[in-house]
């Protein structure tokens, strides 16, 4: 197993440092996108299974300040049914993932995330306020990519961008989002052993580069305009649509 502070040479401490922090200020910014940054970084020089639970502990629990300032003002009316979507759903993701051919999944993937961009790119937006029904179906469609793939963001920052709200309810949806449907990851990890000691380790370097990260990219966001936050947000989605081609493997996997 690796341990942090020993096994790695400092030049790979501070690529993952400067990965981390690239991820903490994108999370504080957006209220999104973190993973799609750190996750191919990270499992690229350790266990996944590490990578991800290190994740998992500090963009929940560290993000926590965040979440006492986004409660008060995202829209609960929309946040909690796409969360019931995503928590029931993810096991449908987990078990498309077990059953399905794995490269077919991966291109339905690349379409569904493409599209979403797509939509956001358009112009459209969701003239109604979303209903539960709605709400609850774009979570859902989230948790099953969540399931197959851990791209859970591009469905509902979308739905949300296209929606009328202004852009700080927006931000606090997606930041009240994520916490909420990890729960059930949480307790996944906890009975599959995944927080280990190498986790532990990992999280003296993560703890504060991320905590830091996340202040300047939350104070960056107070100084931002509508237009740049949306940029940044079709920028992240971008991202993941153009990472989960299969076509592009050689160069990213």
């Amino acid at each position: 197993m690796f341990d942090i502070l020993t096994s790695f040479s400092p030049q790979l401490l501070v690529f993952l440092a400067a990965a981390l922090f690239v991820a903490g200020y994108i999370r504080g910014f957006a209220g999104f996108g973190a993973g799609m940054i750190f996750m191919p970084v990270a499992a690229s020089v350790m266990l996944p299974s590490t990578a991800a639970a290190t994740f998992l502990f500090i963009d929940s629990i560290v993000s926590l300040p965040l979440v006492r300032r986004a409660i008060h003002l995202c829209d609960w009316s929309t946040v909690l049914p796409a969360v019931i979507g995503s928590v029931l759903f993810v096991h449908a993701g987990a078990w498309l993932l077990a059953t399905m051919d794995v490269l077919t999944l991966r291109w339905i993937i690349s379409a569904v995330v493409a599209g979403t961009l797509a939509l956001v790119v358009s112009g459209w937006r969701y003239q109604k306020h979303p209903t539960a029904p709605v709400s609850f179906g774009v979570g859902a469609v989230s948790g099953v990519l969540g399931g197959v793939s851990q791209v859970s963001a591009p469905p509902v920052a979308a739905f949300w961008l296209s929606s009328r709200n202004d852009t700080p309810i927006i931000r606090a949806n997606l930041i009240m989002f994520f916490p909420l449907a990890s729960i059930g990851t949480f307790v996944a990890y906890i009975l599959n052993g995944f927080f280990t000691v190498e986790v532990a380790r990992l999280l003296v370097l993560a703890i504060p580069v991320y905590g830091i990260a996340l202040y300047l990219g939350s104070k960056g966001f107070t100084g931002s305009n509508q237009r740049t936050y949306s940029w940044i947000a079709n920028l992240l989605i971008a991202i993941a649509a153009i990472t989960s081609l299969p076509l592009l493997d050689p160069l990213l996997r």
